[in-house]
């Protein structure tokens, strides 16, 4: 059986791309009823301004919500289990009870607070090149630059361990892989928040100076035990795969263009609009949250009911030819708006940490390494992965 024949349609990819197929849709009918790895069936959403309006409107599209809507894997749990494993997950909640969550969060991931954390991220890019440099060229750059990076300074962030990376990285990678049984991922799921349960009873113990100790000190009588466990859950897990993943393919995609690679290393203060169009061409989350229905709504000339899933197609929304001009091409010279970090109330909280860590990452990789390039096998993309990106990058300089 061919690869696109087992993944959903909304992540099927041709490398950077979303496959033809959903292009095609998005300037063709624009909605269509798929199956998904839920076992379900849900409206995909292909265009730009409809994924607005589905992300951007949390009373008519919900993310709590979900009526007679029973998952395949999860119908033996019972309520309180379910209950448990949404406790504190941010992007399974509508408000109030999700704004009631993210206020919390806030104060740190804002602008103010991410260019206090710009020195050490400034240091840990920085190691990790001299390391790279140390041991030699070639080097796969997804194990020894893109992942452990951001890994470290979530870790430092959260209050974690990084001597624990391989087995949250591990569990993380297995939970997001759709084509594992879903048992398997239930197992995962579990896995990460018990080790999580173990670092949340240590920082109310003891509660020290990263997020984790912030979030008991500050608001130990407004957070159960399950909640804190799922805000951490959440955290590590999008902190080190999303912008891993970005680093990766963003790199490899710079390579495959020379010449706004150059462009970019002639002229680094290009950095900020090469981060967004990065994100915008490589939309490396497939497709946020999914919604249900609370009412009838209509979307690009389509009825749908009450009570029916909707499901948005990122990478074709950001490439919408009524977005801008030219939606194929990479071009770091232009300012376009994107959804690669979602929109609404689910904006990605952590989008400020990620912007930050590339600008710094991408301009001192390129400047420590000029003749940079790939080298051995072929990159090897990782297509059934709810977070889209590279397993390996074998580099030279």
């Amino acid at each position: 059986m061919s690869e696109s024949s087992t993944l959903p349609l909304h992540m099927r990819r041709v490398e950077f791309g979303p496959d033809p197929e959903l292009g095609a849709l998005r300037d063709g009918e624009g909605i269509r009823r798929v199956s998904t790895p839920l076992g379900i069936d849900a409206w995909l959403v292909t265009r730009y301004e409809d994924v607005r309006t589905v992300m951007g409107d949390a009373e008519r599209f919900s993310t709590a919500w979900r009526g007679g809507i029973r998952l395949p894997g999860v119908m033996e749990l019972s309520e309180e289990e379910r209950a448990e494993l949404r406790a504190g997950n941010l992007l399974a909640f509508d408000p109030p009870e999700h704004t009631r969550l993210r206020r919390m969060l806030t104060p740190e991931f804002t602008i103010r607070r991410m260019r206090r954390l710009e020195p050490r991220v400034t240091r840990i890019v920085e190691e990790h090149l001299d390391a790279m440099e140390r041991a030699g060229s070639p080097a796969d750059l997804v194990s020894s630059f893109a992942l452990p990076v951001p890994s470290l300074v979530i870790c430092e962030l959260l209050g974690v361990p990084y001597a624990d990376r391989e087995d949250f990285q591990r569990t993380t990678s297995r939970l997001l892989d759709v084509s594992a049984p879903p048992a398997e991922r239930m197992a995962m799921q579990r896995e990460s928040r018990a080790y999580m349960a173990e670092l949340v009873a240590r920082a109310q113990a003891d509660p020290g100076e990263e997020l984790l100790g912030m979030l008991v000190r500050e608001h130990g009588d407004d957070l159960t035990a399950s909640e804190l466990v799922g805000i951490g859950s959440l955290l590590l897990l999008a902190g080190h795969e999303t912008t891993a993943n970005m680093l990766g393919l963003g790199t490899l995609a710079l390579l495959r263009h020379p010449e706004q690679l150059e462009l970019l290393r002639k002229e680094p203060e290009r950095i900020d609009a090469a981060v967004e169009e990065l994100l915008r061409w490589l939309s490396i989350v497939h497709s946020g949250t999914s919604k249900v229905t609370t009412t009838e709504v209509e979307l690009s000339g389509h009825t749908i009911g009450p009570g029916e899933m909707v499901m948005c197609a990122l990478p074709t929304a950001n490439r919408d030819p009524a977005l801008l001009s030219d939606p194929e091409a990479l071009d770091i010279t232009r300012s376009a708006p994107h959804v690669a970090f979602g929109h609404g109330v689910h904006h990605c909280l952590g989008a400020p940490l990620a912007r930050m860590e590339m600008r710094i990452a991408f301009p001192a990789l390129l400047q420590r390494f000029p003749e940079l390039r790939v080298t051995g096998p072929e990159a090897d993309f990782r297509s059934f992965q709810a977070i889209y990106g590279l397993a390996s990058l074998q580099v030279a300089w």
